[in-house]
């Protein structure tokens, strides 16, 4: 299930700035560093990252002197990267906004990279056009989006419906398919922008599966789903069942590991290969 479509299920947009999404974010650095490497990003350039979070990208690119501005629409998470930044002397711009209405100007990033945040626009022909219009003519999108397998996906799917199904609202329509080379092709072509996509994993771990779990249920989305639950008496059920996929997945006995698979797709109109 994709993240617009999680939104949708929920019947509210996803806030955010709620739960400790720096938890998870923490987890994901190493797709930022697969993201960022991927975009090639050089000193001196003009990077964008679109739904910075707590700003993981952000940071890389600045650490290797590029000039960068980051976008997200959660406030409390834009103060995060702010101090976080200020704690390594960085001088990165961080703005509120998402990734349907980016608060530059045309032309204004030589890269533009998202790690896990356009895939939850709710408009992604909104998003692909916004992206294209601050990229500067030879410049490239670089994205990443989880695989729709694996115990994650189970996870997030399971608490969705559950949810869903406990306010009476209709399936959501299928989400974009922001892992897809043809999907994200058609997508960027009207821009002039070819499509490469790269596979990659990402490991979740933590001491047992019970501490990721407790982790996993401060995620935004976590936080919200639950409330809704927990208001109509049915929280710990799916608790209960969210920790039996957790277990389930589990690929370390002796601890708790969980591997899920992601792409990074480049957009890009291919001068610079």
């Amino acid at each position: 299930m994709s993240g617009a479509a999680y939104a949708a299920a929920m019947g509210a947009p996803i806030d955010w700035g709620t739960g400790h999404y720096e938890e998870t974010a923490a987890q994901l650095q190493r797709a930022a560093e697969v993201v960022i490497a991927a975009a090639r990003v050089r000193a001196g350039e003009r990077v964008l990252d679109v739904g910075c979070g707590t700003g993981n990208a952000a940071l890389l690119a600045a650490r290797g002197g590029a000039q960068v501005v980051g976008v997200d629409p959660a406030a409390r998470l834009l103060d995060v990267a702010r101090d976080r930044a200020a704690a390594e002397q960085l001088a990165v711009t961080f703005l509120p906004g998402d990734a349907a209405a980016i608060p530059l100007e045309d032309s204004s990033a030589d890269a533009v990279v998202s790690v896990f945040a356009v895939i939850f626009a709710p408009d992604p022909e909104a998003a692909a056009a916004e992206m294209a219009r601050v990229l500067a003519p030879g410049g490239r999108i670089v994205l990443s989006a989880w695989w729709p397998d694996g115990a994650m996906i189970r996870m997030t799917s399971k608490a969705a419906d559950t949810v869903r199904k406990a306010v009476g609202a209709p399936p959501p329509p299928p989400g974009f398919a922001w892992h897809d080379q043809d999907a994200l092709s058609a997508l960027f072509a009207p821009y002039g922008l070819r499509v490469t996509v790269d596979e990659h994993s990402l490991a979740f771990t933590a001491t047992s599966a019970k501490d990721y779990f407790d982790l996993a249920s401060r995620h935004p989305m976590a936080v919200a789903g639950l409330a809704v639950l927990d208001r109509l008496g049915q929280g710990d059920a799916l608790r209960a069942d969210l920790l039996a996929l957790v277990e389930d997945g589990n690929e370390d006995p002796a601890a708790f590991r969980m591997t899920s698979r992601y792409v990074v797709a480049t957009a890009s109109d291919g001068s610079e290969e």
